[in-house]
């Protein structure tokens, strides 16, 4: 929290002695490309659940209305990374990207993108665009949390288990982990994991038609996939089950199932890659050129050069906590030119 405190201090130090927009507009940022990594925007309180996934809608719009006050150029993905090889990108070169493809994409980010006439790179995964229900990982999370007043009997659902006291973080992190150790070890399928969630709502007295009305937490249906690609979003791959497995054919599977998919519903290949959770490993790359895939980005800070991998590109993830100072300081390339620990 010091750390956070000082390095603040300093971007505002940077910026208002001028040596913010010197870094911005140098030759040495001209060479580099910021990736920018989105995952949703709020249909109504997700931010307020989980800032490190969600951000608010007006967030979204103040940060792109910060790059057009700083002259950025938002590229797309494909020409962006050809014009870094060629060292022929242009000035404040940046490029926005989202992970996952949640149905609040169609609704709240890709209605401002166009606003601003900003391009974007749509990492899909396909599992939950075809099977219309709630991505599972994410829905009983949340209904943990809009259930925050309330006591779980774990054992009701579980058939093992305390009782919960939802109110405590530690305690809704306790039993989120007792109810992946309970969908793992049953092994359940799509179908039931979507059950688990109804019943997990009625015993939390949350009103999951509502929820399925609102379509929160759901991914893009193959319609509204196929509006925004026919609006000019990129379409890429993310797997297919938002997994990566330790063993090459399975691998292999994420990366054909989610092109297969893809192409199903623009007609289109896909062939830039995003790693799901962030998770990387060395073997992965080989397969990664077997499967066809010419760049992946990951979680990791940083701005991308000619001398990135271009199967490991950084990108700087977006997070509702991020201040628009430090949200200033990724774009004009001033957190990477300061010391790190």
């Amino acid at each position: 929290m010091v750390l956070k405190k000082l390095k603040k201090a300093t971007i505002r130090t940077l910026r208002a002695t001028g040596v913010s927009a010197l870094i911005r507009d140098s030759a040495w940022r001209r060479r580099r490309l910021a990736i920018l990594a989105y995952h949703g925007v709020s249909l109504s309180d997700e931010h307020e659940w989980s800032g490190g996934q969600f951000v608010a809608p007006e967030v979204f719009r103040s940060r792109l209305q910060t790059l057009k006050e700083l002259r950025c150029n938002v590229l797309p993905l494909g020409e962006a990374l050809e014009r870094l090889r060629a060292d022929d990108l242009p000035e404040r070169a940046v490029v926005i990207t989202f992970d996952d493809g949640m149905s609040d994409f169609r609704r709240k980010a890709f209605p401002i993108l166009r606003e601003f006439g900003y391009p974007v790179t749509l990492y899909l995964t396909t599992f939950y665009t075809e099977f219309d229900r709630p991505v599972f990982d994410l829905m009983f999370s949340y209904l943990l949390w809009k259930g925050r007043a309330r006591t779980l009997d774990l054992a009701k659902l579980t058939g093992e288990g305390p009782s919960v006291d939802l109110s405590r973080e530690d305690a809704r992190a306790a039993a989120r982990a007792r109810i992946f150790k309970f969908a793992r070890e049953k092994k359940l399928k799509a179908e039931a994991k979507d059950a688990f969630c109804a019943s997990l709502a009625a015993e939390l007295g949350v009103d999951y038609a509502e929820l399925l009305s609102s379509r929160v937490m759901h991914n893009l249906s193959p319609a509204e996939v196929k509006l925004v690609a026919d609006g000019g979003v990129d379409i890429q791959l993310h797997t297919h089950r938002h997994r990566v497995p330790l063993d090459r054919a399975l691998f292999l599977r994420e990366i054909e199932d989610n092109r297969a998919s893809i192409r199903r519903i623009i007609g289109k290949n896909a062939a830039h890659f995003c790693y799901p959770s962030g998770v990387t490993n060395p073997a992965f790359l080989p397969w990664l050129k077997e499967g066809g895939v010419v760049s992946a980005t990951t979680c990791v800070p940083g701005l991308a050069t000619r001398r990135s991998d271009p199967l490991m590109l950084p990108r700087h993830l977006e997070v509702a906590r991020l201040s628009a100072i430090e949200f200033e300081s990724h774009v004009t390339g001033v957190s990477a030119a300061l010391p790190r620990r």
